[in-house]
């Protein structure tokens, strides 16, 4: 089989990522709208869905980084690519089946990493690279969001403190809608282009592109599209999870945390740093519960993700590698093909296991159980 089908089945693996990238980030956008109700679920993920797709033209800086700035692209191949996604997939979907807002771009960074040190050893890695667009931000993303949000809820409130709370509410609801779209806007130019990034890698290692092109038009749409289609399906199990696990939002809350998550998410697309939405929007949800007197702030979640974020990169390297080295070992076109076929079985069983305990547009604001599945409605009593 020659090297052109295994490049269509890479770059089909590399969508299916961008879709997975979509759902498991809608909550970044669109979980605290959801939650204070200043959007009906079906409406949220739609228009964020819309928003990430027009967000995914606006910059490129991302996508350079991934394609040329994490690893020495002399010494990749479609074997490479395909194995560091398969990493990258599997984390995604492992942690949106527990409602664990974890980072897709960490994930697909530590895929690539890690099948990268499998095939070529650690000299094909670009360390510097790596720690300073990757690792730095990573640490203080969140911090920085939080406090943002923090300071910018502290002063929402004391500015809106003579109005009634019904007022109050009703007010920043409109305005959250104006902030959850920038935050879609900025997701898409941003996490979109990190699946740009991995495509154009690709079609570097096949010498289909010189390297450090940038990406094409059709690469750019493409994944566009498929990171707004995730989207607008809506990964209701992170989104009951950012909306409700962390802190009960009111709407100046909400409104903060989508303004801070905004600034900050663009501001990284702009300089090129491959930035997790994730760490920014959580960040910036705990900070409204920092900025709100009286706020209850779930620190055992917050930890839980915590935790997800240490282990995000190294797990999903260690997949990467894992998956290297079964289709290198099997040899050839054969075990690209293999490694994706049980990539896809793995995937079908995860979204089966996930239907045991369903979270949707109709259950994910009922009050939170201290896990992802809400509760089971109570059957009426006999009369």
């Amino acid at each position: 089989m020659g090297n052109d089908v295994i490049l269509v089945l890479v770059v089909i693996t590399a969508l299916a990522f961008d879709f997975t990238n979509g759902f498991h980030d809608t909550g970044n956008a669109m979980a605290t709208s959801i939650t204070t109700g200043a959007l009906p679920p079906r409406v949220a993920v739609a228009l964020s869905g819309v928003l990430n797709l027009i967000g995914a033209f606006l910059s490129l800086a991302v996508a350079a980084t991934i394609a040329s700035g994490l690893v020495n692209t002399k010494v990749v191949t479609l074997t490479v690519v395909a194995a560091g996604l398969a990493g990258g997939i599997i984390w995604n979907l492992l942690t949106w089946l527990l409602g664990i807002p974890s980072s897709s771009s960490h994930a697909l960074i530590g895929g690539v990493i890690g099948s990268t040190l499998a095939a070529a050893g650690g000299s094909a890695v670009l360390w510097k690279g790596l720690v300073s667009k990757v690792v730095i931000p990573a640490a203080l993303s969140p911090i920085i969001a939080a406090l943002v949000a923090a300071v910018g809820t502290w002063l929402l409130y004391r500015i809106s403190r003579r109005l009634t709370r019904g007022a109050r509410n009703h007010g920043f609801r409109i305005g959250q809608v104006g902030s959850a779209c920038m935050v879609s806007l900025a997701h898409g130019t941003n996490d979109a282009q990190k699946t740009m990034g991995v495509i154009t890698l690709a079609l570097i290692a096949n010498g289909t592109l010189a390297s450090g092109s940038s990406a094409p038009f059709w690469v750019v749409l493409t994944c566009a599209l498929a990171i707004g289609l995730g989207t607008y399906l809506g990964g209701w199990r992170v989104i009951r999870t950012l909306g409700k696990g962390l802190v009960e939002i009111e709407s100046p809350q909400g409104m903060a945390a989508e303004s801070s998550s905004a600034a900050i998410i663009l501001l990284s697309a702009s300089f090129g740093y491959s930035l997790s939405t994730t760490h920014v929007a959580t960040g910036s949800i705990v900070g409204t519960g920092l900025g709100k007197r009286g706020a209850d702030v779930r620190w055992s979640v917050a930890g839980r993700m915590a935790t997800a974020w240490l282990f995000t990169l190294p797990s999903a390297a260690i997949a990467g590698a894992l998956a290297y080295w079964l289709a290198h070992g099997i040899g050839g076109s054969a075990g690209v093909i293999i490694l994706l076929a049980i990539l896809a079985g793995l995937a079908g069983a995860i979204y089966w296991r996930s239907r045991a305990t369903k979270v949707d547009h109709s259950n994910v604001n009922d009050e939170w159980t201290g896990t992802t599945a809400p509760s089971e409605p109570q059957p009426a009593a006999a009369a």
